[in-house]
């Protein structure tokens, strides 16, 4: 009778995982009504397909366990994962900070060329050499000044063994031309299969500045693909085109601040700022022109129409997602742990206006679930990764920026 009683208690546990799990995959309650509750600033711009903008609410059902871990960070913008699972954070002024997993902050790391840290500018992205364990090196993107004006640069250079200060420091390639604007710089920086830096740059906001998104001799408004040592890489779209700069991925960006891989086909996917309304998310395909300001699912500030007040064009890519009101999305990462089973493969991004953590899920390069994170925080999140650890870490604005950790309870 007891060896009864334990295979029938095994069939129905088993029937409750069958409930959870669909060919492997972790199955989502989406049924749930659309996190968006405003009005949109857009009412007369359809979305161009079923999915594309307020799709039904997902609700996380693991137990979270959330930590701050420090507030003791000075307008971070950017974390990369050191091989001991520290944390190596960007200070927007010009420094780094070496966080531990207890919330213990090193004293600013110095060397790094000098930053304009006026508006949007300052020291931004960063990431550290898969080799990282060998060789220290790590590689950042700033804005610089120049005497035509700004822009947005990448820079690499090796931690020094105290870990006070960044060796070599060596600027290795600058998103020309130079600009008079302290505004949209993007940028985050990303390494491929191949070792190649991947970094995203903003068209710099100006009425002035914005056309030279679709122009291909701009690099701004772009995503460009080079070598750590600054160089176009192999591969590249337009490598042999005498008319366009050989570094550039992919283009017709507005404000690029969240670059990710996604951990199952490889794919690079992105985030953008919209003007009022129309930030995206997008799936990147080399040589692909995603058309702003062209097209957008936004308005200006001031309310009126940007351009011809179009969202669709032939030949111009589609955001895969898009919010209006916007949420301002930032630093985002696909997950890929397993502390935490039911986030598989879904895309977490950090908001600043939205003050929120938003988490996607994707399927077949759609969304179909959203879901807000920790916004009764009232924070602007400006990073979210994930740690060695398999939890979230996330970096918030502010002069005490505050460090998160989300894990499970």
């Amino acid at each position: 009778m007891k060896k009864i009683i334990i295979l029938f208690a095994s069939i129905l546990l088993l029937a409750g995982c069958k409930t959870n799990q669909t060919n492997g995959k972790i199955s989502i309650d989406n049924t749930l009504p659309p996190v968006e509750t405003k009005a949109p600033n857009s009412p007369q711009f359809k979305p161009a397909f079923e999915g594309q903008t307020r799709v039904a609410g997902v609700k996380t059902k693991t137990e979270l366990d959330v930590k701050i871990l420090t507030d003791g960070l000075v307008n971070p913008w950017g974390i990369a994962n050191l091989p001991d699972g520290r944390l190596l954070i960007t200070e927007k002024a010009g420094t780094m900070r070496i966080a531990t997993l207890a919330g213990q902050l090193s004293a600013p790391i110095t060397g790094l060329p000098a930053v304009i840290s006026e508006g949007q500018g300052g020291l931004l992205g960063v990431n550290v050499d898969p080799d990282f364990s060998k060789n220290r090196m790590v590689y950042w993107s700033f804005s610089e000044n120049q005497p035509e004006g700004t822009l947005t640069a990448v820079a690499k250079g090796r931690l020094a063994d105290d870990e006070k200060t960044i060796e070599n420091a060596t600027v290795i390639y600058r998103a020309l031309p130079a600009f008079k604007s302290t505004l949209h710089y993007g940028s985050r920086v990303l390494i491929d299969k191949e070792g190649n830096l991947v970094v995203s740059t903003g068209e710099r906001s100006n009425l002035q500045s914005r056309p030279q998104a679709l122009q291909l001799n701009s690099a701004f408004g772009k995503i460009v693909r080079i070598t750590k040592e600054g160089k176009p890489a192999a591969g590249n779209p337009f490598l042999n085109d005498p008319n366009a700069k050989p570094e550039i991925y992919s283009y017709g960006h507005r404000n690029v601040q969240g670059l990710a891989w996604h951990p199952v086909t490889g794919d690079l996917w992105e985030n953008e700022f919209g003007p009022r309304g129309g930030d995206e998310v997008n799936l990147i395909k080399p040589g692909k022109n995603h058309g702003w300001p062209t097209i957008t699912y936004g308005i200006e500030y001031s309310g009126k129409i940007i351009g011809d007040g179009i969202t669709q064009k032939e030949g111009l890519e589609q955001p895969v997602y898009y919010w209006d009101p916007v949420v301002s999305p930032s630093g985002m990462t696909f997950y890929n742990g397993n502390l935490i089973p039911e986030w598989k493969n879904n895309l977490f991004i950090g908001c600043l206006s939205g003050s929120h953590i938003l988490r996607l899920v994707i399927e077949n390069n759609k969304v179909i679930g959203e879901e807000r994170l920790l916004a009764s925080e009232g924070q602007r999140f400006r990073d979210v990764i994930q740690g060695n650890d398999g939890a979230l870490y996330a970096v918030c604005d502010g002069k005490n920026g505050r460090l998160y950790r989300i894990g499970k309870k």
